[in-house]
């Protein structure tokens, strides 16, 4: 198999997550400092402080590290040298060099070194031109794993654009370093230092009561600043969101909206003014919810009504009507409201009351 695996068989390179760890630093003023990957305190240095044991600041600088890429050249040399090496004295052919390392391996080699002038080409031969080689980016990565001031100073003057050596250059162009925030803590002795913290009690529990070692008991001080538990809220519905962007398309044109308040409608506005008959099986109960209390309602403008009657009996307007004894009394039963069809009827109606009409401007 091949010494190093293709690009394209890694996971995806992104900023990888670094294991929290200790390290000390000397300071004549500070215990050993706390490195983790996060701006947050770690949990334990985060009770600590509340409970005044110690206190803490922290200390964030950016750093240069290894991708895991680099960390497998670091630990067994780099691509090109693994290149060279498995070059006998007589060459090998291109064709058995890509099977050996892989196609992507073999061209990333290739090109770093024969930039280092370690290899030549003839006739699809690759031949050696150097007895041994010095890894020089091994070394390289082991400074920069090491964390070494020089290395780190050379980076950042080749981020601000300045010059700096080839070799540095590499470990950008060849995406082998990373750069990470790492947060230091500095810790020091707090008010209420102990070295051995004692557990607080929150609760009297009924063991408490039943031994009697609650008058012993040191309760925690409540936290009065701090925050509850975030109250889990409801969303809007997808449909009814893309209605109120509908409904706010409208109103922006200049639309007004019609009353739809109105859930108890009568049966003229509801049908009769629809000019739907009497008879329609959309008016049995099975289909339309009648009310009891009030089942009627006289509050039907009567010059209307008599126009719609007319229609429905006989025609009118181009209409030849349903030519049937059309009832004011099936007209004033009370209905739940079947559609905002009937909000519109009444709306229209209303509109020809006006002397005059103009829609809004």
């Amino acid at each position: 198999p091949p010494l190093f695996p293709e690009p394209h068989r890694r996971r995806p390179w992104r900023r990888r997550s670094r294991r929290r760890t200790w390290r000390a630093r000397s300071s004549p003023t500070s215990t050993p400092t706390a490195r983790s990957p996060t701006r947050a305190p770690s949990p334990p240095i985060k009770r600590l402080r509340a409970f005044h044991i110690i206190e803490s600041t922290d200390i964030t600088r950016e750093a240069w590290v290894l991708t895991d890429e680099a960390k497998g050249y670091a630990a067994g040399g780099s691509r090109e040298v693994h290149l060279v090496a498995a070059i006998p004295p007589e060459g090998a052919s291109r064709a058995a060099l890509k099977e050996e390392f892989g196609d992507v391996v073999f061209d990333i080699a290739r090109k770093a070194a024969a930039k280092n002038k370690w290899i030549r080409f003839e006739r699809g031969i690759v031949l050696r031109t150097v007895e041994d080689t010095t890894d020089e980016m091994q070394e390289l990565l082991k400074r920069v794993e090491n964390g070494e001031d020089e290395v780190q100073e050379q980076l950042k003057r080749l981020e601000k654009g300045k010059v700096v050596p080839d070799l540095i250059k590499e470990l950008k162009r060849r995406k082998l370093v990373t750069k990470e925030k790492v947060i230091w803590y500095s810790l020091k002795k707090g008010p209420e230092f102990v070295v051995k913290r004692k557990t607080l009690a929150t609760d009297v529990t009924r063991e408490h009561l039943k031994s009697g070692d609650w008058k012993d008991l040191e309760f925690k001080d409540y936290n009065y600043e701090a925050q509850g538990q975030p109250i889990a809220i409801g969303y809007s519905q997808p449909l009814l969101e893309v209605r109120e962007a509908i409904q706010n398309i409208f109103l922006e044109m200049g639309f007004s909206e019609m009353p739809t308040n109105m859930f108890v409608e009568s049966s003229f506005w509801n049908f009769d003014a629809l000019f739907q008959p009497q008879q329609h099986p959309a008016r049995d109960s099975h289909d339309t919810f009648f009310l009891k209390a009030p089942a009627t309602t006289t509050q039907l403008p009567d010059d209307y009504l008599e126009k719609v009657k007319q229609v429905h009996q006989s025609g009118g307007y181009g209409s030849k009507g349903y030519g049937y004894d059309w009832k004011r009394d099936e007209a004033e039963k009370n209905l739940l409201r079947t559609h905002t069809t009937a909000v519109s009827a009444r709306m229209l109606y209303k509109l020809a009351q006006e002397e005059h009409f103009a829609p809004n401007s």
